[in-house]
């Protein structure tokens, strides 16, 4: 601190991690919950204090609170708390991704952040793997099961992609051998031959990415956390790191947690999401569900051969659907929202909208539920 070099506990490999001291109870119980946090919350509840380590879930966050020091605004006023999350309570099973999603400032990466160790919560409890890191435990231990994948590069600017790979899996504790037969797997998986001799500060932000992403999932940990781990990098990349996740995870004895704003990487390898608001868990439950729930209309998209059969066409939707509302029209497309209670049941609004087609020589028609973006602004409505 004094000549101003980086800490040791800000060192990508060697951080040092907090004390194994307990955090303070939740000073508050959770009111007006969703009954799927509510659910969840008690789910998370039995977890801990069973003793069948086979229906143990690969990760528990049990009410994490975390509380930061607030600025003063006079030398005579108490420093007022920043709350960044309150009783955030969920599991993932062995085996799942769960995707935490939110707008910034939602308290993701907070979270994550406590469960990793890297901060202490200010109330609340996290076991990982049979492990809980309010104990006391060796930081060898923690680096053989658990991967992770900050929000932020945690890369040596003037060393090699394939030292980084060596240097964390001797960290790891993999040998030589069977480090050389993982990183060549990886290094094929995620395209990065060809970068293997470069310096991090002569890599693009996408191969950065990329790296720190192999560099999580070296050594097959238990635990998995992804903080925005596809951010920055190309389509053809995301869905390398997407393919990646999807075979690791599936069917496997191993758990992970991804933070993300990208829905379609969400929809791509998550299991069940959790959406938080404002520190707090919102709702939670696999993707279908929540379209289910939180999905206020169904999207009628309708692309059309002759654009003068448009106004009898739309004369014709209103006639089948009462209160559809036209959301969009081009030449050739018209877009339509259509409330749940007009669509059931299914079957029937199905039949109603081929009859149109063939009425009408429609090219193509599709109906879908509310996209998981909205099912989102939704939940931040609640």
């Amino acid at each position: 601190m004094k000549y101003g070099k980086n800490l040791l506990r800000m060192d990508p490999v060697f951080r040092m991690f907090p004390s194994s001291k307990d955090a303070s109870p939740n000073p508050e119980e959770p009111e007006d919950e969703d009954e799927d946090v509510q659910e969840e919350r008690e789910r998370t509840s039995r977890a801990l204090t069973t003793s069948n380590l086979d229906e143990k879930p690969a990760i528990i966050a049990s009410c994490l609170r975390k509380e930061y020091e607030g600025k003063k605004k006079s030398c005579f006023a108490k420093k007022k708390k920043k709350l960044a999350t309150r009783n955030i309570s969920f599991c993932v099973k062995k085996g799942e991704v769960l995707g935490l999603l939110g707008h910034n400032g939602a308290g993701k990466s907070t979270a994550i952040r406590m469960i990793t160790g890297e901060i202490r919560p200010t109330a609340g409890k996290v076991v990982l793997k049979r492990k809980s890191i309010d104990t006391s435990q060796q930081r060898d231990e923690m680096f053989q099961f658990l991967g992770y994948c900050a929000q932020e590069n945690t890369l040596w600017k003037n060393i090699t992609v394939r030292e980084h790979l060596e240097l964390y899996a001797a960290v790891k504790g993999i040998n030589k051998e069977d480090a050389t037969a993982i990183i060549s797997r990886l290094v094929d998986a995620l395209t990065l031959k060809e970068y293997m001799k470069f310096p991090v500060n002569k890599l693009s932000p996408g191969i950065k990415r990329k790296l720190c992403f192999a560099l999580s999932m070296l050594g097959n940990p238990a635990i998995v956390l992804l903080d925005e781990p596809s951010i920055g990098i190309d389509p053809e990349g995301q869905q390398q790191i997407w393919q990646a996740i999807r075979a690791t995870f599936k069917k496997k004895e191993r758990g992970a947690i991804l933070t993300t704003h990208y829905m379609a990487e969400a929809e791509a390898v998550c299991d069940r999401v959790a959406i938080m608001v404002s520190g707090q868990l919102r709702c939670i439950g696999s993707i279908q569900h929540l379209k289910s729930k939180f999905g206020k209309d169904y999207l009628l998209e309708i692309k059309i051969k002759d654009p003068l059969q448009m106004m009898p066409l739309h004369t014709e939707i209103l006639k089948l659907f009462p209160r559809a509302a036209r959301q969009e029209r081009y030449s050739s497309l018209m877009v339509y929202k259509l409330p749940m209670e007009d669509i059931q049941p299914l079957s029937q609004a199905f039949s109603k909208l081929e009859a149109a087609k063939h009425t009408f020589n429609l090219e193509e028609y599709s109906l879908s539920q509310s996209t998981l973006e909205q099912v989102c602004y939704t939940a931040r409505q609640l």
